[in-house]
């Protein structure tokens, strides 16, 4: 396949694995409204379900490579920084919104395209392309109008939120760019399988001590019954702080009920199915694989996509209504779209770059 076609599906795969983040959203708030649940304990499960999956189909279809890969001392470092960037990532939008809210925290999460962008220009020592330039303009524009609905009061900037919130964008760019260099050399599957399972290990040791830590807290003081503090979205509710544990831990870990939230059939479907399999796994699986084919900057900018996503699944699932903001930003995300595509098409060795690696799969 020649490069052309390389980046195509890169581009395809980009958008798919976002659409799938969206409607991974769309799950999450779903949970949110029916159960009590803590945003550690669905990260835990998602990263989880997610390593236990690639880890098999790694091991079923690309042992050999990945066997090499894990055996090379020289490569171990990226990919732990890799791993620790996906479930940051994760975690860290979490304490954003918590501190903020999801529309606040959704466009500083945003922001890691300028971040990709502006490390890849200090590297390379060049300025950014017209059209990649135009198409960051249309993502983060877009992004924020589907976040705040044009209604530019919701946005909430604590200090402490906007640090969170640059730290996720950080974390986002850090998991797009860390093994950019090692697919030239890897299997790029093998290398996807290997930074979702330590992924994995983090976030369920960083659930568990979580969990500890607020039953720690708990039990300092008389306990006193969680009526929901600390599921997604919660806030820090009253009964977190009589109990003596800090709002923005209730926000994340619970206010030390059960380890375990009760869940119907219903909740486990769509907690492992839709955030775990189809929201984690895939979603994951098919956008770092299309950013492997196109780039981190490209990659990025497609990756912004994710709210769109979300809001065209949550209209025809949880019949939100689209409003004009919402039409507006779907029009600026096809453009840029349109203008990543073209940037991006265009042969490689007319625009001086080299050639894009040759793909394992």
């Amino acid at each position: 396949m020649g490069a052309s076609g390389h980046f195509w599906r890169g581009v395809v795969f980009a958008l798919a694995g976002a659409t799938l983040w969206g409607f991974s959203g769309a799950c999450i708030q779903f949970l949110a409204e029916s159960y009590d649940i803590s945003s550690a304990f669905i990260s835990a499960v998602r990263a989880v379900v997610a390593a236990v999956l690639f880890a098999t189909f790694a091991l079923a279809t690309r042992r050999e490579a990945l066997l090499s890969l894990v055996g090379s001392a020289a490569v171990r470092l990226t990919l732990v920084l890799f791993g620790v960037g996906l479930y940051l990532s994760q975690i860290t939008y979490a304490v954003s919104v918590a501190l903020t809210n999801a529309g606040t925290a959704t466009v500083l999460q945003a922001t890691c395209t300028v971040f990709v962008m502006l490390f890849t220009c200090m590297r390379a020592r060049h300025l950014p392309r017209l059209t990649d330039f135009a198409g960051l303009v249309c993502a983060l524009v877009a992004a924020a109008l589907i976040a705040t609905q044009g209604d530019w009061d919701v946005i909430v900037l604590p200090v402490a939120g906007l640090v969170w919130g640059i730290v996720n964008a950080l974390s986002e760019a850090l998991y797009i760019m860390a093994p950019q260099r090692l697919y030239d050399h890897w299997d790029r599957l093998a290398i996807i399988a290997c930074g979702m399972v330590i992924g994995g290990v983090v976030a369920l040791m960083v659930w568990l001590a979580g969990e500890g830590i607020v039953a720690l807290f708990a039990t300092s003081v008389d306990p006193v019954p969680a009526t929901g503090a600390g599921a997604i979205g919660s806030g820090s509710g009253s009964p977190a702080q009589a109990a003596g544990i800090p709002a923005l831990l209730a926000d994340i870990f619970g206010t030390g009920g059960a380890l375990i939230p009760q869940l119907d059939a219903v909740g486990w479907i769509v907690l492992v199915g839709g955030v775990g399999v189809l929201g984690t796994f895939t979603a994951f699986g098919l956008f770092l694989y299309g950013v492997s084919l196109v780039g981190s900057v490209k990659g990025s900018l497609l990756g912004v996509a994710e709210p769109a996503g979300a809001m065209v699944i949550a209209a025809l699932w949880l019949q939100t209504p689209f409003s004009a903001a919402d039409w507006t930003g779907l029009l600026l995300m096809a453009a840029m779209i349109a203008l990543v595509s073209l940037s991006g098409a265009r042969p490689r060795r007319l625009r001086g770059q080299s050639r894009p690696p040759i793909a394992r799969s």
